[in-house]
């Protein structure tokens, strides 16, 4: 009984700065609040966002060893992406559940390292495909860099903080990027075309998304009309 009291005070405690649509939310928050309260009390928030890079880092390196050494050194990308996950998905929970959160030195801090990530990812990728298929690679930086730019001006327009696009967040993403290094161990070249899929994928969900912010964007340029007339009167 104590134990299901806790998880469901970790549970609202890491989610009540979060709104969250992707697929896997329901199960994902709640293995975040089983492990946030197991975490030792000497590792910070900091802590965990450096353990997210170094995901990140193991990640890129397992392209290069795929490319040099073995082409089933690509299955060290999957460890690395778990590593990943974990740092970056628990270091702002961490915050919250402890009640020290440093809200925006956080987001400023995440964010930036979220842009490592993408940086690293996609540069691994050019660095292990053959020319032209480098393309694929920038092609996912700038598009995912975009959506984090929209994440961003959602943000300031509606005061919601959301980091998914529909069904599809960061977790998910991570998933795909797994499979596609199966897939390439199993069948080599295959990631060429998998990572292109992913890179449409992309932009048809950025497009969606920008349509929507502008929406967003309009509806408060007209709120923001009306106060004004009102307040004129």
């Amino acid at each position: 009984m104590n134990q299901s009291k806790n998880n469901t005070e970790a549970l609202s405690r890491i989610t009540n700065n979060r709104h969250r649509t992707n697929l896997l939310r329901k199960y994902e928050q709640q293995l975040l609040a089983y492990l946030v309260q197991r975490i030792p009390r000497f590792v910070t928030s900091d802590m965990l966002t450096v353990i997210g890079l170094f995901g990140s880092i193991v990640t890129a390196g397992s392209f290069v060893l795929g490319e040099h050494i073995e082409r089933t050194w690509l299955l060290l990308g999957i460890l690395g992406l778990i590593i990943n996950w974990f740092g970056d998905s628990l270091d702002g929970r961490l915050a919250y559940y402890r009640q020290t959160p440093r809200k925006w030195y956080g987001f400023s801090l995440d964010f930036i390292f979220d842009w490592f990530t993408n940086i690293l990812i996609g540069a691994a990728y050019i660095w292990y495909v053959p020319s032209p298929w480098e393309m694929v690679g920038f092609g996912f930086v700038c598009l995912y860099g975009w959506a984090m730019m929209m994440a961003v001006l959602r943000y300031k327009i509606i005061g919601q903080y959301t980091i998914d696009s529909g069904i599809f967040g960061p977790t998910e993403v991570r998933i795909l990027i797994m499979l596609i290094l199966i897939l390439e161990v199993i069948v080599p070249g295959s990631i060429l075309f998998s990572g292109g899929i992913i890179c449409v994928a992309l932009l048809i969900i950025d497009i969606k998304d920008f349509l929507q912010l502008l929406k967003m964007a309009d509806g408060r340029d007209k709120a923001e009309r009306e106060s004004a007339a009102c307040g004129d009167k």
